[in-house]
């Protein structure tokens, strides 16, 4: 747009009306500039796209995590543009008619794992790619910066991966979070032990907590500590390690020494293979091994360890074999398998769901500005029979955290996640103990 001082003066014109004309021009033009569109009455012209930026690790030791949950954003994008057909029921699959043919583009930034990054990316893509909306961005420490830089500029932050509670306790305005987050993931963790004591007859006091040392792996350990607490168990050894660390012996010994029922471990991918790694090179076995999911559930995690990864227990909110109980879950996940080369896990299946839960938003707000996509998140109200996870719904409380968001916890057998908890929605009974090394 072009326009010069005469232009803007006009025939006549006093200096305090060409002021106050200028000024009326430059807001016009940010306003154009923050919301990506040039829309009209609410209504988007077909040519028109719809910018929202997605954060994700493409480059670094979560590289391949960052190629999933790229492949499942993208995905949602494409049947919610009306690209490919989508399976009936599902949210955002009608093609955004509300949108009246403008077109979701995804524009994605590398954080690379560093929060800083993070924060640098959510600002290049809100002030140079103009996005209208972020999501993103796995990391719980990356999704803290990237998103205080979208509250700072009024731009709407949906998170659908990141599962530290703090994230939705930060009375912030424009973050919303649909996955659950810890306080529900850990609780279900001493739930399902105190039902795997009533069904075994086994004593499971004794915990081994071992956590990564970032904002994640740091809260779930104080979360844990809290529920041992209330709940009666023991905490035998708490060993808090450096993330991407390159060796793991001395933790491992001690975890072996201590010789606890369980351990609870939060590891991403890389520190989740290597753990592994050196308990069969110590010959510790413990008898359960608690993933909280991450690193244990990501698609490279098996096809590393292979047998090894075997009889795992991780938290999950994704299970392939829930398919019986909804369909959608086949059908999507076969799209996704078309693809990318691989099923759904619980890291991409949410990833998917954000981004879905995102244009279903934006498609009811019938606009792109701030606060028209702010209010219809504030308004959803998808119920189960939307998703492909096993929730309940989506629909955000006064924090921006999704009240309806629910957990399995599954186990690796035979190469496969199966349901193992709760017990009346298992496909497959626990096994328990995990077999020894030489035993398998």
């Amino acid at each position: 747009m072009r326009f010069t001082v005469a232009k803007a003066m006009g025939r006549g014109a006093t200096r305090r009306q060409t002021i106050k004309r200028m000024m009326g021009m430059a807001a016009l033009l940010a306003t154009t500039a923050l919301s990506g569109l040039t829309l009209g009455a609410g209504s988007a012209r077909a040519e028109d796209e719809i910018r929202i930026g997605v954060i994700y690790p493409l480059t670094g030791a979560a590289a391949s995590t960052g190629v999933e949950l790229k492949a499942a954003a993208e995905l949602a994008a494409s049947i919610a543009n009306g690209e490919i057909a989508a399976p009936q029921g599902l949210v955002a699959g009608a093609g955004m008619p509300r949108m009246k043919g403008a077109k979701i583009k995804l524009i994605f930034g590398d954080h690379q794992g560093n929060p800083q990054v993070g924060a640098t990316e959510a600002e290049r893509l809100i002030t140079s790619e103009k996005v209208v909306a972020l999501t993103g961005a796995y990391f719980s420490n990356v999704t803290a910066t990237a998103s205080q830089v979208a509250e700072r500029y009024g731009v709407p932050f949906l998170n659908g991966e990141s599962s530290s509670a703090t994230l939705t306790q930060r009375n912030f305005k424009w973050f919303f979070r649909t996955t659950p987050h810890d306080d529900l993931f850990v609780t279900n963790f001493f739930t399902f032990l105190g039902d795997m004591e009533k069904k075994t007859g086994k004593d499971l006091r004794s915990i081994g907590l071992f956590n990564e040392n970032t904002l994640w792996g740091n809260e779930t350990t104080k979360l844990q500590i809290k529920l041992s607490d209330e709940r009666k168990f023991k905490i035998a050894e708490k060993i808090l390690y450096p993330a991407k660390t390159t060796q793991m012996t001395s933790e491992v010994q001690r975890l072996k020494a201590a010789n606890p029922a369980v351990i609870m471990q939060s590891s991403y991918l890389g520190d989740a293979i290597l753990s592994m790694k050196t308990y069969k090179e110590l010959g510790f076995s413990p008898s359960m091994l608690l993933a909280n999911d991450a690193g244990f559930n990501d698609s490279e995690f098996l096809k590393t360890l292979g047998k090894d990864g075997e009889y795992i227990i991780s938290r999950e909110v994704w299970a392939l074999d829930q398919a019986e109980r909804n369909p959608l879950i086949k059908s999507v996940n076969e799209l996704m398998f078309a693809k990318s080369g691989v099923n759904f896990n619980g890291n991409s299946a949410r990833a998917f769901t954000a981004v879905a839960v995102l244009a279903d938003a934006i498609d009811r707000a019938g606009a792109t500005t701030p606060d028209a996509i702010r209010k219809a998140l504030q308004e959803t109200d998808i119920p189960a029979s939307g998703l492909i996870l096993p929730w309940k719904g989506v629909k955000f409380d006064a924090t921006g955290q999704n009240e309806l968001g629910q957990g399995i916890i599954v186990q690796v057998q035979d190469g496969k996640y199966v349901t193992v908890w709760p017990f009346d929605v298992a496909t497959k009974d626990i096994v328990y103990p995990m077999p020894a090394w030489d035993k398998r």
